[in-house]
């Protein structure tokens, strides 16, 4: 991907439009379907990998024209900032994309959720990732443990940067990891159970690296997952809620996830484990007094994720499955907390670890 040119190959998209115009024909765009229905699961990998099928957007067609427009004005943006060398947000994008097109009561786009899908509409017909289209999101992610890094010039000990770590951005393909003294990587979805953990100094006492987002991952927390895994080989652990998102969460790190398919190679983590919160953990800790009952949206959320190819032939997560149907509720982390306020840190986490009680 280092070869790649991302600037030459919107010029070339560009150009072939140009050319369908100079043709008289109507300029067209073929658009790789991002759904389920054109996602398969790739046995031998254990990835999620997008299929050959695709829409075609045609400038001249009423029921194209709006999403062809937003795609190729994202184009022009991401065209702009690379001859710039410049990088944009996603919020960026879409103030830049926005207006009232001439002669209409019409805007390109009214909400950022169009211009976003825009953009990752732009990734799968350029075969670019959002990165090299110098387009990031906002930082979401929080790190600590006894690594180095160099960004932008500046060396940074993420083991030196007292309460809040260091703010993980969304491109980190450019960062380099100089020095790393970990034995293992502990992912986990809540902000407020990293900073327990970083208080407690979780991290000195079993020498690793936590990992924090704010709900889903971002690309730059998995594409980071990835590299400790990749680049100094570091076993990755998932810390979620005991419920069916938290499970969701670690399917995208370790599989992919159905909306990014097209950029699983350089996301996913199929050695990653799930170490908790587990249906186990509830009697082994007894936590029922802490249950939140399940809705009608949860269980349907629930047989969906149960049935996805690489969940369906796995009984120890069929397991879990069923287990969250007994009970008729789930449990979050923070529910660790009534057994002591460093029992997690103590406990529950050194105890799991130490006994390998982890889901594949």
């Amino acid at each position: 991907m280092s070869d790649v040119n991302p600037k030459k190959k919107l010029e070339q998209l560009g150009k072939k439009i140009v050319d369908d115009i100079i043709g008289g024909k109507s300029p067209k765009v073929d658009v790789p379907i991002r759904a389920l229905s054109n996602v398969k699961f790739n046995e031998k990998t254990k990835t999620l990998e997008l299929g050959n099928k695709s829409s075609e957007r045609a400038f001249f067609n009423v029921g194209h024209v709006k999403k062809f427009s937003q795609t190729i004005e994202v184009a022009k943006v991401s065209h702009q900032l690379l001859t710039l060398d410049k990088h944009a947000s996603l919020r960026d994008v879409f103030y830049m994309a926005k207006r009232t097109l001439p002669g209409t009561d019409t805007n390109l786009v009214d909400e950022q959720t169009e211009s976003d899908k825009a953009i990752e509409d732009l990734e799968v017909i350029s075969d670019l990732s959002r990165e090299q289209l110098n387009i990031n999101a906002d930082k979401k992610g929080s790190v600590v443990g006894n690594v180095v890094i160099e960004d932008m010039g500046d060396a940074i000990d993420w083991s030196k940067l007292g309460s809040g770590g260091w703010s993980i951005p969304s491109n980190v393909e450019d960062i380099k990891i100089k020095k790393v003294n970990a034995d293992f990587v502990l992912y986990m979805e809540k902000a407020a159970v990293w900073e327990r953990l970083n208080e407690d100094k979780f991290w000195k006492k079993y020498n690793c690296i936590l990992v924090a987002s704010a709900g889903q991952t971002t690309r730059g927390i998995r594409r980071l997952l990835q590299r400790f895994y990749e680049e100094f080989k570091l076993p990755i652990y998932v810390l979620c809620d005991g419920d069916i998102y938290g499970i969701y969460i670690y399917s995208v790190i370790k599989y992919g996830s159905i909306s990014l398919a097209h950029a699983a190679e350089r996301l996913t983590i199929p050695s990653v484990r799930y170490l908790g919160i587990t249906m186990d953990d509830i009697e082994k800790y007894d936590l029922k007094k802490h249950f939140i009952k399940l809705r009608e949206n949860d269980y349907d959320r629930i047989k969906q994720v149960s049935e996805y190819d690489w969940f369906k032939d796995n009984k120890a997560w069929q397991r879990q499955f069923k287990m969250m149907k007994t009970y008729n509720a789930k449990v979050e982390i923070q529910s660790l907390s009534s057994k002591g306020i460093s029992f997690i840190s103590d406990v529950y986490l050194p105890e799991k670890i130490k006994n390998k009680e982890f889901l594949d």
